[in-house]
């Protein structure tokens, strides 16, 4: 490959072909979480208060759970440059184990915070919403971890629309189980906030068993499917997805530990502050999420020129996503400025909390360049593999900076 026949367009649609299923897929799965909140919201505002708190503890436990799964596909995506796929089979037999392993410290830890949910000052009468929810919630932590083991695999040999069809299949089989279970539809039983959780949690089985069959079955994978049965587990694989996937996991989930604790705060202060921040909160994933697709092609594509040892257009990349993402970043937030005194609406009824929630576009707006620069350069960085840096600087921004702060 000649490197200096690669321009900056080719870079350009070449990121957006790789990412613009990712983003499409993760829009589908905020888009899931939208509609939990708004048919939760109009269902009554203090299930939409009850789920604002359980979802940010699980939004917390889910995007740890997730960048744990991110070490597999640079892995992938440079074996698979280099045509060995027998490694990259065993690549995603070890991930498979590595993913169990971190979902069961995952339903440990929210285990103890269920028994003790009653401790965190949360107002008393969300409590038997919040408790319900919780378990179904929980439940789902396992299956959602090996459907990312797969997905990364699936986008690190660069197919990122089979794990795009199957989270907005999911994301209509959990839209068609809210509208059923929270209100009581064609014949189900009007469930409210448990509802919700229970459609849910089966969308997540249902996407886990879909990667599972899709993987078996579909002929693309087939050479992948036959040298997976052959290989077995190796120790050594096994320790690089934990070298890479335990500070990407710490980075992110020192991310969202700031907004999911300060959602804790926000219960301290009311319910209305706590739909509000959940509101906003939601809105910014959905222009995160943006910002990752690019940033998640920026890591598969670098993978592969540094896998043929391509130096220089691992630089190009780089510099090609955060292009990329100014410009949606740019629209995105021009669109939710324009429309700040609507949004609170799209979720609840109540007044408080739209003029609430406007109020607080304002600063919304203000951190999304510093969100995207971090999410590209970040994935950057996973590209080449060395993922250390970027969580010491995740601990000094949102555990010595932002939580003091909030």
């Amino acid at each position: 490959m000649n490197s200096s026949r690669i321009t900056y367009k080719a870079h350009y649609k070449a990121l957006l072909r790789l990412g613009g299923p990712i983003i499409i897929g993760q829009l589908g799965v905020i888009l899931q979480g939208i509609a939990d909140s708004v048919m939760v919201g109009h269902y009554s505002s203090a299930s939409l208060s009850a789920a604002g708190f359980v979802n940010h503890i699980f939004n917390l436990a889910l995007v740890f759970g997730m960048g744990f799964s991110y070490g597999l596909t640079p892995v992938i995506s440079r074996l698979f440059s280099q045509n060995k796929i027998d490694n990259v089979a065993q690549g995603l037999k070890n991930s498979i184990l590595a993913n169990l392993g971190i979902s069961a410290i995952i339903v440990l830890c929210l285990t103890i915070l269920y028994l003790n949910i009653d401790k965190v000052g949360q107002p008393e009468e969300l409590l038997p919403l919040m408790r319900p929810y919780f378990i179904t919630l929980l439940v789902s932590i396992p299956f959602m971890q090996l459907f990312y083991g797969y997905k990364q695999f699936s986008e690190g040999v660069t197919d990122t629309s089979t794990p795009m069809w199957i989270m907005l299949s999911g994301n209509l089989l959990n839209f068609v189980g809210n509208y059923m279970l929270i209100f009581g539809k064609w014949g189900a039983p009007e469930m409210g906030l448990t509802g919700a959780g229970l459609a849910t949690m089966g969308s997540r089985i249902f996407m886990w068993l879909a990667m599972v069959i899709l993987f078996n079955y579909k002929k693309s994978f087939a050479q992948f499917k036959e040298q997976y049965r052959r290989v077995t587990f190796t120790l050594k694989g096994f320790k690089q997805l934990n070298k890479l996937g335990w500070p990407i996991a710490l980075q992110m989930g020192m991310e969202t530990a700031s907004f999911s604790l300060s959602a804790v705060m926000m219960g301290w202060i009311g319910a209305t502050a706590l739909a509000s921040h959940q509101i906003l909160c939601t809105v910014g994933t959905l222009c995160f999420m943006i910002y990752y697709g690019i940033g998640a092609a920026v890591t598969i594509r670098e993978s592969r020129f540094y896998g043929q040892n391509e130096m220089p257009e691992v630089r190009r990349t780089s510099y090609a996503g955060f292009h990329l993402i100014l410009i949606f970043g740019t629209i995105a937030t021009t669109a939710i400025f324009l429309l700040r005194h609507q949004i609170g609406y799209m979720f609840t009824d109540e007044a408080a909390v739209n003029t609430m929630t406007a109020a607080l576009v304002i600063p919304f707006i203000f951190y999304q360049l510093g969100d995207g620069l971090q999410c590209c350069y970040a994935n950057a960085l996973r590209g080449i593999e060395d993922v250390k840096i970027m969580m010491l600087y995740a601990f000094i921004a949102y555990m010595v900076i932002s939580l003091p702060a909030s």
